[in-house]
Formats: structure tokens, sequence, C-alpha cells
């Protein structure tokens, strides 16, 4: 999308609509660094933080992580299935739904209990014990806790003592409706499956142990891998087993496009597209960062694609692919030869654009300003390229918010000159040139900096080369600048 920088109309059509697609989940962000891994990227080993290690059992143990890039290809696949698919979230939108967490097994030593509601289409609750509570007087909390008390004495075991034995049951009898959400979570930080309850309780004896307290659910999304929770609720769970969540916390706008919209019996529906940004991609090691995607990426190996291709990745059980509806989009500065540029293998998987300086965009500034910024900054562009290369010259962003000429002053001061100064380390007669400043090379008085002859010191009066003492003048003549 192409858009006038000078219009604050169109900018702010443009950022209104980028903040969207990041609500829903289609645009992510990411920078490179020098200590930026693969594991960050794509998935590594990561011990379990505060209640999934409980979850999981005593010991110490690694989970599986998903990188940024592995989380945003998941989501895009997700997409491109469901535009296959014609899948739809039943019964129109999500709005005016009430969300529930529902844990379905203990991580690790109970996936037996998530697996059978998942084939079985229903959720199970592990608290209630071997009672049926089908009966229409268990409505009444104070008659399911009489009915607990019967059955079990206060000598038994402690466990089945605790108020979720029969608070937690009431709330999956009662309190859940046909039509509410649930959310299967994975620890206390990512989800596996999200349903829509579509039966009322009922008792089932079964060889999955206590989970005898079911509904049944339609599923609406189950994943192989677990997806980060923020993608759909800001915070984190909690370890209680079934409790609603507050509706605040919902994206919704995400969750019903990872739901999938309503189905409009085409046989054309194009997936949703996402986009992953990653800022300064030359500052990582790419071959290391990225790996397996080396491949993956190239436009006829998506999936999708009549050669799509997948790999087994170090961790996952599972074959992984980058679909076709994902794009990269990659920012570097090639003026900081202090880091390696793409290497070949690499560069052949990109377009390249080269964004270079545009100071015709600094119209609407030099209006504000009273100053020809247009004609400044060609200049000493001009004058860079001259002097150093083409790769230095200076971004009009610089200038694009400036609105008095006060604000045209600090930014040559703060922003400009320093930048000259780091170009032209230690040769101020070259940065006076790139400034246009030749006053100050003859007569020590430009206008923006100053020199003056510095008298030697004793012993060494003999030396021939002169030392100048160069200054950035503590007021520009704005009104003379004639760029």
């Amino acid at each position: 999308m192409e858009m006038d920088d000078s219009d604050p109309v169109a900018r702010a059509a443009l950022m209104m609509e980028y903040e969207r697609l990041v609500g829903t989940g289609q645009i992510a962000f990411v920078t490179f660094h020098q200590s930026y891994a693969y594991e960050d990227f794509v998935e590594g080993l990561r011990p379990p933080s505060g209640g999934e290690a409980a979850e999981g059992g005593p010991g110490f143990r690694l989970d599986v992580r998903p990188g940024r890039f592995r989380e945003i290809a998941t989501l895009a696949e997700q997409a491109r299935k469901r535009a296959c698919e014609h899948h739809s979230v039943a019964d129109g939108n999500l709005a005016g739904r009430r969300f529930w967490k529902m844990g379905l097994g203990a991580i690790g030593t109970e996936n037996d209990v998530y697996q059978a509601c998942i084939d079985g289409r229903f959720v199970a609750l592990g608290w209630g014990g071997d009672l049926d509570w089908s009966d229409p007087r268990f409505t009444s909390l104070d008659a399911m806790r009489d009915e607990w008390q019967v059955h079990f004495a206060a000598d038994q075991h402690p466990d089945d003592q605790q108020p979720s034995q029969t608070g937690q049951t009431w709330t999956f009898r009662n309190a859940m409706q046909n039509g509410d959400i649930v959310v299967v979570p994975y620890g206390n930080t990512a989800f596996r499956a999200i349903g829509q309850v579509t039966g009322e309780y009922y008792f089932e004896r079964s060889d999955l142990g206590t989970y005898s307290q079911r509904r049944q659910v339609q599923w609406l999304l189950t994943l192989d891998e677990p997806l980060p929770l923020d993608l759909i609720i800001d915070g984190k769970f909690t370890m209680r087993t079934l409790y609603e969540i507050d509706d605040t916390r919902i994206r919704h706008a995400a969750l019903e496009r990872l739901l999938g919209r309503a189905d409009d019996g085409s046989d054309n529906r194009t997936p949703d597209q996402f986009v992953l940004v990653i800022d300064e991609i030359n500052r990582a090691n790419i071959s290391k960062v990225f790996g397996e995607l080396i491949t993956l990426i190239e436009p006829d190996k998506r999936l999708g694609r009549p050669n799509a291709l997948t790999v087994k990745l170090p961790y996952s059980p599972g074959d992984f692919g980058v679909p076709a509806n994902l794009h990269i989009l990659g920012t570097m500065n090639t003026a900081d030869r202090s880091i390696a540029l793409l290497d070949t293998a690499l560069r052949r998987r990109f377009d390249f654009k080269e964004l270079m300086p545009e100071p015709e965009k600094l119209a609407e500034a030099a209006k504000r300003t009273g100053i020809d910024l247009v004609a400044l900054l060609g200049a000493i562009n001009d004058r860079i390229e001259y002097l150093h290369d083409r790769e230095h010259q200076i971004g009009h962003a610089f200038f694009m918010p400036c609105i008095t000429r006060n604000d045209v002053d600090l930014v040559l001061r703060r922003k400009v000159i320093p930048l000259l100064q780091e170009y032209f380390y230690e040769d101020w007669e070259k940065v006076a040139q790139a400034l246009g400043d030749g006053e100050a090379v003859k007569t020590g008085q430009g206008r923006f900096l100053t020199r003056k002859i510095l008298a030697p010191p004793p012993g060494v009066e003999d030396q021939r080369d002169e030392r100048w003492r160069w200054t950035i003048r503590p007021a520009f003549d704005l009104p003379l600048l004639n760029a």
C-alpha cells in the first residue's frame, strides 16, 4: 500500500489498519541482534515456569517452546487449512459468549484424557468423584455439598474434602451453558484447543479414572502444537481447573480470526495473509537463526504450492512447513559496515527494494518551518555521496516532525551533525563541507561551525602543523540557510 506521508488522514487510516492486523495476530514484529538464535526464532527447549512446572509433576524438565517464526507460521497454516475446508465458527460470531478455562488432564501424565476428549468430542472434569450429579436437585450447590457429605466421611483422603470437589462440579454442571466457549490450556501460558459447548451435563464411567463428569462440545480448533495464550487472551491462566475468563481479557478480533469467519459458500476463499517483519535482519547470524527455513521459505516450497516441502525440526515430533500465506519482510541498513550483509544463499530467497531518502516528502514540513528542507536535505546528501558514498545519505524522517525553525535547529544539532561526525571521524573539515559550511573553513565563522587555531603548549612551539578547535555554534542562523 502506497501512502502519502504528508497526509495525516491517510497515515491515521494506515496505522488503524496496522493495529487491527496486529490485534488479529496477522502481523508480528521481531528485531534481530547478535545474540538472537535459532531457539528464539524457530524452536528451542525451555524449563517450565511457575505453575507449569507443578502441572507436569515433580522433577526438572525441558519443554519445547516455539519461536516467533513458528508461532506465526502455525497461525498462517491454520488460516490456510480453514480456507480450504470452509470451516467456520458454529452459530456465528463470538459476541456475547462466555469463555471458560477448562483443563483436560495434566500435561505429560494424563495425555490420554486430553486425546479421549478430542476424539470423543466432549470435555471431562476430574472433580466430583464417582458420583452422578444429573438429578435436578443438584442445581443447588448446597444440595451437592450435602450429597458429598453423605458419601464421604471427614476422615477420608484430604482431596475428598476440597471445595473444588463440589464447587467446580457445580460450575461445570450448572454455570456452563450451551454455546459457551471453552479454552483448553497447555500450562499457564499456552493453549491447545478451543471448543463450543453443545450439550448438557452427563455422567459416564470410563477407564479415564475420575474424569466421569462430562459435556459434549464441538471442537472449533485443535492444535498439533500449542500456541501462546497472549495471542487470544491477556495474561496467564491460574492453576484452577475450571473458571470463567473475564471477557475484558479476550482478544475478540484475534480469536474470531483464528476460529474462522462464516462460510460464504464460495469455492474460492482466500486465506488470511500473515506478515512477519524482521527489523535489522542482517544483525544476526542468518544461516544459524533460519536453519531449515532457508529451504522452506522458497516460494515454490511453501505449503499449498506444487513443490511443497516439510522437514523434521530438532525437538518437535511432527513435520513442519512454511505456508504460502506467510510473508517475510526484512529491513537492514546497508550503511552499517560493522555487520555482514546477507549471504548469497539467503539473498536468492528475497526480493530487494532499495529505500533511498526522499527529500520531496519534506514539502509540508518546509511550509511549516519556513525553511527549504527539500533543498537542504538534498544538498547535504549530494555532498555526502561525493565525500563518502551513496549508502550513507541521511533519511528524510529526521525532518518530518519539524514544526518550527527551532525543531530544525535541534535536528541538525542532535542528529545530523553527530551522524556526520561518525561518518568523517576526526575530520571536521569534511563535516563542514558536507554541511556546505565553507565559511567555517575559510574564515573560522560558519553558519553551523566555528573554528579557531590552538596555541601550541610550551616546548612544541616549533611544530609546523596547525591545530584547530572546532565548535558547533550555540545558535544556527537558520534564515540564512541556503542549501
